[in-house]
């Protein structure tokens, strides 16, 4: 009995001094652990859209560089998604406030002393002119909108290849009037993938709008799509003018040349491709002729249809 009586006191200390290692070590490992997730929630905390900064992957565990990435990249979307809106903001008031300038002063001048009938008209038009201007501009803004409405449409299975086909003859329609030509090329006979219809329409209209718009009269434009390895490659390539690549075009209330427009086109298109996860990019043409190529780059999706 008195030996074991001393087994079960041994048996007893070794499982208390085991347990004690057991909660002792949890302990540890649950305070080191929370000690990233603590830094990282307190980063977090203190952000807003005028101070957002940089999680430090060089303080946290190599398990946590992952989530670190994760939440810099999401900050970095928030901090243009902000800029772009401010710049959007200010844009529309300077943007708006300047034809509402000009028909002021206009209006004051003509009303300071009678005048022939001829000169009433001429004000008359150019307020005309000004307030179209403004519609359009105002429609534009109104597009952004409704584009946030449309990154929230559910993607659906769409031919790429015949969709692009579809459209392409109805964006002959729109050339017609200045006798472009445009053609259409893929190396595919089909692709199936899921997408957003509504956001890319914008990005492919906008492209074409503006091959057609800085295309001279019997100029063409082609539309490829070319399959590579990891992306599909949607590019329409004009012979216009070209453009200065040193410039921010992505910007809102950007122009080129004397075209008329609001300036948000290709604004819009970014923040289309942004919602598709996808990119964007437009430069001159390299080969003997002039113009330029904007190029819309979607990655692979692993569920597409192939042939």
């Amino acid at each position: 009995m008195h030996m074991l009586n001393q087994i079960f006191q041994n048996l007893l200390f070794i499982s208390l001094f085991g347990l004690f290692l057991v909660v002792f070590y949890a302990v540890t490992v649950s305070k080191t652990l929370l000690k990233p997730i603590l830094l990282i929630n307190d980063k977090l905390s203190k952000m807003n859209e005028n101070y957002m900064t940089q999680i430090d992957k060089q303080s946290l565990p190599k398990e946590f560089h992952p989530l670190a990435d994760s939440i810099n990249g999401l900050t970095n979307k928030i901090q243009t998604f902000v800029k772009f809106k401010k710049e959007l903001f200010i844009g529309a008031a300077h943007e708006l406030k300047t034809p509402l300038a000009v028909m002021k002063l206009k209006n004051e001048v003509t009303l300071i002393k009678d005048r022939d009938i001829s000169r009433y008209k001429e004000t008359l038009q150019l307020s005309i002119k000004q307030i179209n201007d403004m519609n359009s501009m105002i429609s534009s803004i109104l597009d952004i909108g409704r584009q946030e409405g449309a990154q929230f449409e559910k993607p659906i299975e769409l031919n790429l290849v015949e969709f692009l086909q579809r459209k392409t003859n109805d964006y002959r329609m729109l050339s017609s009037q200045k006798n472009i030509t445009i053609t259409f090329y893929a190396n595919v006979n089909k692709y199936i993938t899921l997408i957003q219809p509504t956001l890319l329409i914008q990005i492919i209209q906008n492209f074409v709008q503006n091959a057609i718009k800085f295309t001279q009269d019997d100029g063409s434009i082609s539309i490829r799509l070319e399959k590579r390895k990891d992306t599909i490659e949607i590019s329409i390539t004009d012979n216009g003018s070209g453009i200065d690549e040193s410039i921010d075009l992505f910007a809102p209330f950007k122009r080129v040349g004397t075209q008329s427009g609001a300036g948000l086109g290709l604004f819009l298109a970014k923040s289309a491709a942004d919602a598709l996860g996808a990119q964007i990019y437009l430069k001159n043409r390299t080969d003997t002729q002039e113009g330029t190529i904007a190029t819309l780059k979607l990655l692979v999706n692993p569920r597409c249809d192939l042939f």
